[in-house]
């Protein structure tokens, strides 16, 4: 289904949106209250359900987060009109303008032969519009390790640094393997937290730029891990309640028998 932009539809929701959030702004006490600071951590918890939800591929709920986020877009652009700094319409504009901008092979004559020319002309595009001094200086600080990593990469292949070949980037990971287990895994405490730390994270960042060349993600890869483990241990919880069993009174052997079965669900 295409969204058609002359169906009246879609401006009439949009614009109740706004209506009810001129009536909240102006008349419910909390919403009076808001700033742009006290909504900033309430829209990074919305971002995260909306990740929840994907992973789940649950769709009423993937919609019902977007309204949320949708939300907090309307209400900081509400908040800013107050202030004559910009409105929701400024927001779609400054959108729309830079969709243009970032798309020259569609809306000009810039000529692209696949999707990686399409990520090299964003990211030069980027930088020339944003006035930065390195590729990596649109990296946000704030970004957790792990996605930091992968946006590191990406941006460094947009301009050309990158392996030529996966075999190549695995033989990478092998390397930094090897040099952890021959400084750190033989079972000895570390006596360099420091240079471990290092080496860990090396292997990791190898780790993810191999996962990168598998178009895997590895954020996505890990957190259905996490979930997976969860699953499993709760069925293990349940399992050793319903027998009168605490899981600090059990052996590793015993709780396997019960992982195990939780593995075949």
């Amino acid at each position: 289904m295409t969204i058609d932009p002359t169906n009246l539809r879609y401006w009439e929701a949009f614009s109740r949106l706004l209506r009810i959030m001129n009536e909240l702004r102006e008349q419910c006490p909390w919403d009076k209250k808001q700033t742009l600071e006290s909504l900033r951590h309430l829209s990074i918890e919305e971002i995260y359900e909306l990740s929840d939800a994907i992973l789940k591929n649950d769709l009423p709920e993937i919609r019902k987060e977007l309204g949320d986020i949708l939300l907090h877009i309307v209400f900081y652009s509400r908040i800013a009109a107050e202030q004559d700094a910009f409105d929701i319409a400024d927001v779609i504009h400054g959108l729309c303008e830079k969709l243009i901008s970032r798309h020259p092979h569609i809306y000009g004559e810039v000529k692209v032969e696949n999707e990686n020319d399409v990520m090299r002309n964003w990211e030069m595009l980027k930088l020339k519009e944003k006035g930065n001094k390195s590729i990596l200086g649109g990296v946000p600080v704030s970004l957790p390790a792990l996605v930091k990593a992968q946006r590191i990469q990406e941006k460094a292949r947009s301009a050309g640094f990158d392996w030529d070949k996966k075999e190549q980037v695995w033989e990478k990971v092998q390397e930094e393997m090897q040099e952890f287990r021959e400084n750190f895994g033989k079972g000895e405490e570390i006596s360099n937290m420091a240079e471990a730390e290092a080496e860990f994270g090396d292997l990791l960042f190898s780790l993810i730029n191999y996962a990168r060349f598998l178009n895997i993600n590895p954020e996505t890869a890990l957190e259905k891990t996490n979930l997976k483990f969860i699953k499993r241990f709760n069925y293990l919880e349940e399992q050793s309640r319903k027998e009168g069993r605490n899981l600090p009174d059990m052996t590793l052997e015993e709780m396997d028998k019960y992982w195990n079965e939780a593995k075949k669900l």
